[in-house]
């Protein structure tokens, strides 16, 4: 009697623990990640962001290849291709997507409903109709905005600064960008106090850029806002390229185009920023609500001068800007 009760309760332990493993094995299971990205596979700046992401989602224990399961699309720069690249990743079913640039976040938003977004680089997501509200977004979608429209003022004082002698400043923008209209504003309503003229060109593809920017120098004392524009970026040693050769003072919204030649830029930390945005993805996989999150805005813009493009261009950069600069290229 006493070896039957024995076997039975080994039985009864054998069958508990035959009926936990599957669901000890399913809570193992890796989270799924959907990466959105705006730039190719092969650009070495969308490769440094993607690290930078990793890197600190390794910080809070999350590893590709361990518990994390990491599916990418790239090239979502034009807004017909984000949309293609989004529905792909939905259908992979994962338990959350990082959406890179406005374009691939507005894509994704219009693709679900349900599975948790973290979009970074994304300018006034309500202007743009990401989110309803930037201090509880609601819904499946939070993130990190890497402009405010007020920059654009920022941008024609610095040109002015460091080229003195313009009078006209071309703003190259993309017309079918929701985004472009919200920059425009901002450069418009500060043109006049800076005593400049404005005129509009459109990039929308290379060959716009090439077309605009050999319009610019038809009248002299001319420079350039490049707006942030994910084709422009793309196409950014292109632009940078012609801006040389046409000898064009220009104003860009991201480093990487003065560390590949351009003359300044004024922006966030893109780097940075993408390690910030870890921290929601880690506290969104561990069960918080994207909704819950505020969306964050920048609390700090980085001045970046190439000394060796401005003496190509004849121009000499005052002293007390070159120290105010957070990053001198010489």
């Amino acid at each position: 009697m006493q070896f039957n009760q024995l076997k039975r309760r080994d039985f009864i332990t054998l069958l508990s623990g035959a009926m936990a493993w599957p669901l000890a094995a399913r809570a193992q299971l890796p989270k799924r990640l959907g990466v959105l990205v705006t730039f190719t596979q092969d650009d070495a700046d969308a490769q440094s962001f993607v690290q930078a992401l990793l890197q600190r989602l390794g910080d809070y224990g999350w590893r590709d290849g361990r518990n994390l399961s990491i599916e990418y699309r790239w090239g979502a720069a034009e807004r017909s291709r984000a949309q293609g690249l989004a529905q792909e990743l939905v259908e992979t079913r994962p338990d959350l997507i990082i959406a890179s640039g406005g374009p691939a976040a507005a894509a994704v938003s219009r693709t679900t409903r349900a599975i948790p977004v973290v979009f970074v680089q994304v300018i006034d997501p309500v202007a743009l109709g990401i989110v309803p509200n930037m201090a509880r977004p609601g819904g499946n979608l939070t993130g990190f905005t890497h402009f405010e429209a007020a920059i654009g003022g920022k941008w024609l004082e610095l040109l002015k600064e460091i080229a003195p002698g313009i009078s006209r400043v071309v703003v190259l923008l993309d017309p079918d960008n929701p985004a472009s209209p919200i920059y425009l504003r901002g450069i418009e309503q500060l043109a006049p106090s800076f005593g400049l003229r404005l005129h509009v060109e459109s990039a929308r593809n290379a060959a716009e850029i090439e077309r605009s920017l050999n319009a610019v120098v038809q009248e002299p004392n001319s420079a350039v806002v490049m707006v942030p524009n994910p084709v422009a970026i793309r196409d950014r040693e292109l632009t940078i390229s012609l801006m040389a050769k046409l000898r064009l003072p220009a104003v860009y919204p991201h480093s990487y185009f003065v560390k590949h030649g351009g003359l300044l830029s004024y922006g966030v930390d893109l780097i940075e920023m993408y390690r910030q945005s870890a921290t929601y993805v880690d506290r969104i996989l561990r069960g918080e609500r994207p909704g819950d999150l505020p969306v964050q805005a920048p609390t700090k813009y980085e001045l970046m001068i190439n000394l060796k493009t401005a003496k190509a261009l004849g121009l000499d950069v005052p002293w007390i800007m070159q120290q105010r600069a957070d990053e001198v290229i010489e």
